[in-house]
């Protein structure tokens, strides 16, 4: 550091920087407003002492006198006041993260969604619930309405943590709007990549309701008979979840959503490392023994027309205990753990609908070969997922 006497002018010029750098910095958090307080009126009464003179006459004599007297005074004046105050706007990211052949990658939102055809075209009798859910439905779907270049993303969601999952904290969810799971007297706060639709956590541009008839069983099997939360019967938010897809590309392009219910605690994986966590008990040693009915690897993708080695072929894959690939999606679909049945024991969407020890149900499709070829939604995204980390969450 120089020993010569500081420059006052180039001080002046470093706080006009430090200034104006934190101008900057306000201006990029939020928006600073500059307000102007209506005119104030203001009535001050002051005693002063006052010096009269007087004169007086009378027949015949002429006097004059000065006196001292005490005269009030009264004042009225108007003073203005200005106040300048800053209003911070949190700034949103379009923005979230999937999981890619076993890497966590950015999805960056380009457009909003579109849910084609309605869902009314599918279930004539439901007007309300689709208005409330803006004809976004998970029940059924329609290939062939979707733009022609349309790929699959996978929305893993963990239907094993129950209601939760759709984010109020009367049922269980956390307050930013992550479902929990409770085993052997420990509970568990399930991150994902998206929270529940209405809460912090939640992604941009995704449906804030969704219908779905699956909903109204669960609804019905709990006495739930009009609907919760003023919501139509079989109106739900859109639940917490993680997105899986097969390839990646920096266009942006449409993808048609497959809705995934993951019932196994043990396989669904952390948003941020991929990496899962043994919550229950699992009589399953090999989740790869099962042998696979579709190859991904011979999947076009849809901008290019070519094909990917997405997964190494008659080797077996170390992650496919998590659903953070394609392959493992297709090993879970077709596993039995009686983990599943431990953990789900009192999960009203799992007896309800499944009853079984399956790791993964995909609603609609038996298969995983009919995983690059069905859907289950009317609902389509639009983004790209350039193969970028780490994502913002």
């Amino acid at each position: 550091m120089s020993k010569h006497k500081k420059n006052t002018r180039a001080v002046s010029n470093a706080v006009f920087v430090a200034v104006a750098v934190i101008l900057i910095i306000i201006a990029a958090v939020g928006f600073a407003l500059y307000a102007t307080k209506p005119s104030t009126t203001s009535t001050v009464t002051t005693t002063v002492p006052t010096t009269v003179v007087s004169t007086v006459t009378t027949p015949g004599m002429t006097t004059t006198s000065t006196q001292t007297v005490t005269a009030t005074q009264t004042v009225t004046s108007t003073q203005t006041q200005t106040v300048t105050s800053t209003l911070t706007k949190p700034v949103t990211v379009n923005s979230s993260g999937a999981f890619y052949n076993g890497q966590v990658i950015t999805f960056q939102y380009t457009a909003q969604f579109m849910c084609t055809p309605p869902a009314t075209t599918f279930f004539p009798n439901e007007t309300n619930q689709s208005k409330a859910a803006m004809g976004c439905e998970v029940g059924a779907g329609n290939i062939s309405a979707f733009p022609k270049n349309a790929a699959p993303v996978f929305v893993l969601v963990p239907a094993f943590a129950g209601l939760s999952i759709f984010g109020p904290t009367q049922l269980n969810a956390t307050p930013q709007g992550f479902p929990t799971f409770t085993y052997n007297n420990v509970t568990y706060v399930i991150t994902t990549q998206c929270g529940a639709a209405g809460t912090m956590t939640a992604c941009p541009d995704h449906m804030t309701y969704i219908y779905s008839p699956a909903f109204t069983a669960v609804e019905q099997a709990l006495g739930i008979k009009n609907g919760v939360f003023n919501l139509p019967e079989g109106v739900l938010p859109t639940p917490a979840h993680d997105h899986l897809v097969t390839f990646t590309t920096n266009q942006s392009i449409p993808w048609y959503i497959v809705v995934v219910l993951v019932f196994d605690p043990n396989i669904f994986p952390n948003p941020i490392t991929g990496q899962c966590q043994a919550i229950v008990p699992s009589n399953t040693t090999n989740p790869t023994a099962v042998v696979l009915v579709f190859d991904p690897n011979i999947f076009p993708n849809p901008i290019t027309g070519q094909c990917q080695a997405i997964v190494p072929s008659n080797t077996t894959n170390p992650t496919a205990n998590c659903l953070n690939n394609i392959q493992a999606l297709e090993n879970a679909m077709m596993t039995y753990d009686s983990a599943v049945g431990m953990a789900n024991a009192k999960n009203p969407i799992w007896t309800t609908l499944v009853n079984t020890d399956l790791q993964v149900v995909v609603p609609g499709i038996t298969s995983p070969s009919q995983l690059m070829s069905a859907t289950n939604s009317n609902m389509v995204l639009y983004f790209s997922d350039p193969a970028i980390y780490p994502y913002p969450i």
